[in-house]
């Protein structure tokens, strides 16, 4: 041992042991004596805690609603289903370090609200005593699935929300009874072609009017008229990512992907499809072999921050039988992800950690004037012409606007496995605000997922809502303050210092 560390060793023990007054040689038995003390008490505390030892279990449950509900949603109007192309599922990842256990759930439906999401968490809470504040819940956006409770129309609806509930509740469950020894790791790609912002930055003075009859907008995007389009509004994030835990012999367990494009479409009218989120799950498990004596395997993708992205671009392009591009890209993202999976660094010993938070945020409920423009709009005949075709959409909007509370509460969420984090938030996020949590994050490596947990519209940072453009009209599909999207990143930041800060 070198003569200043030597020193330095006395020194520290000098000031932890109040003896300051004795002198060098005297401190010096002090010293090694107090040295000895703390080396077996921090051999005591780690032998009672000794590193984690991960279990996971996974599974789906078929969550395909009948025919005659409603897809119906805010703003679009696909109405009842009249079969099924492919079939939908919740799907749950239950994680368990042995001080602390998570679920995730994805699951093939445009939106959920909310309420619904914690009905199902309740029902897990009474089933296997999990508490919902370590559950994480999203849907991944398909437009060919029901908007829960959004499109309800009628008693079919309200049937299949009930049965809904306790079947995501079953995928936890039977997800937490197949827990077993398991290894996680995680990677990701990048994939850019298929990524596009479609709110479109135009030259001042030539986006047409929205449907309130208002001009100077300078974003076109879904709906938007005219424009002579200068560049992208904003940033996309093409990366891919992945989790992926395999049990103790290699066996594949779960993959979870995680992608921040809005969806692919290409459906027929009336069918229900998981878009492809549900082709690169059934891909995935197609081509993942279940080991012996193993569950299947699960797959599931989530929805990242595509708020302002379209849908996939570059996947046979041109007129194409229904989803038929669906199964292309589902498949091209599955094959990729096959391929990186035998080279990730799988790790048993990783710890688990899990924050949420309430938020109350501001709704942009419409003032006398709106209201007044909404009901004169309405007490036209449908057919009369308007300054734009979704007006009176709008208008209907605006009432509906008008009932709902002044504030909510919405649920904000960070978990942590290992050095990876993931942040839950009930929105549709744009790519900027996804790429601003992930520099910011204290890990090494962050996955966002929009939808989370509830759906209270579209999330456009406040640059965004002065450009204008679909994503921020008023409607319940974007009713949310205009300082939304910061102070949900403030909230989020602090969560993620939260569950890294207990990682050390």
């Amino acid at each position: 041992m070198n003569q200043p560390h030597f020193v330095s060793m006395i020194s520290s023990a000098q000031r932890c042991i109040k003896l300051s007054w004795l002198p060098v040689a005297a401190s010096a038995s002090f010293a090694f004596a107090f040295l000895a003390i703390v080396t077996a008490a921090q051999n005591a505390a780690s032998a009672k805690q000794p590193a984690a030892k991960l279990r996971a279990g996974a599974a789906e449950v078929d969550i395909t609603p009948p025919p005659g509900v409603s897809m119906n949603g805010v703003i679009s109007r696909p109405g009842p289903i009249t079969g099924v192309h492919d079939r939908i599922f919740a799907r749950a990842l239950v994680l368990d370090d042995g001080a602390l256990k998570l679920a995730i759930v994805v699951c093939d439906l445009c939106i959920v609200d909310q309420d619904t999401f914690d009905l199902a968490k309740q029902r897990v809470a009474e089933l296997i005593k999990l508490p919902m504040n370590r559950m994480l819940i999203s849907a991944t956006h398909t437009h060919a699935a029901p908007r829960v409770p959004f499109g309800r129309v009628g008693p079919d609806d309200d049937q299949y929300y009930a049965v809904l509930v306790e079947k995501i509740a079953q995928a936890v469950v039977r997800a937490e009874k197949n827990l077993a020894p398991a290894n996680i790791g995680w990677t990701s790609f990048q994939k850019p072609e298929y990524v596009k912002c479609r709110r479109s930055l135009c030259k001042p003075g030539s986006v047409g009017p929205n449907p309130f009859g208002e001009a100077g907008e300078q974003v076109k995007s879904v709906a938007g008229k005219g424009g002579v389009i200068l560049e992208p509004a904003g940033p996309v994030d093409p990366e891919f990512s992945i989790i992926s835990v395999r049990h103790q012999d290699g066996a594949p367990l779960a993959v979870l992907g995680n992608y921040s494009v809005h969806y692919c479409g290409g459906y027929q009218r009336g069918l229900v499809s998981a878009d492809y989120f549900g082709a690169y799950s059934r891909w995935l498990r197609k081509n993942l072999p279940t080991g012996d004596g193993h569950p299947p395997v699960v797959a599931m993708m989530s929805n990242g921050t595509s708020g302002n992205t379209g849908a996939i671009q570059g996947v046979a392009l041109g007129r194409r039988p229904p989803f038929e591009r669906i199964d292309l890209a589902g498949r091209a993202l599955a094959e990729q992800t096959l391929r990186l999976l035998d080279g990730i660094a799988y790790r048993q010993d990783v710890s688990l950690d899990m924050a949420e938070k309430r938020l109350e945020l501001g709704v942009r409920r419409p003032d006398a004037k709106r209201l007044a423009w909404a009901e004169a709009v309405l007490a036209q005949p449908k057919n009369a012409k308007q300054i734009h075709p979704w007006t009176r959409i709008y208008a209907g909007e605006a009432l509906a606007l008008s009932k709902l509370p002044p504030t909510v509460s919405l649920k904000l969420q960070a978990l942590r496995i290992g050095d990876l984090a993931i942040v839950g938030i009930p929105c549709e996020p744009f790519a900027e605000t996804g790429l601003a949590i992930k520099a910011a994050s204290p890990m090494s490596d962050t996955i966002v997922m929009g939808l989370a947990n509830g759906e209270f519209g579209y999330l456009p940072p406040p640059r965004q809502h002065a450009l204008g453009g679909y994503e921020t009209w008023p409607a319940r599909s974007s009713s949310l303050e205009t300082e939304a999207e910061p102070k949900i990143r403030r909230v989020v930041s602090g969560l993620l210092q939260s569950v890294t800060e207990k990682k050390h």
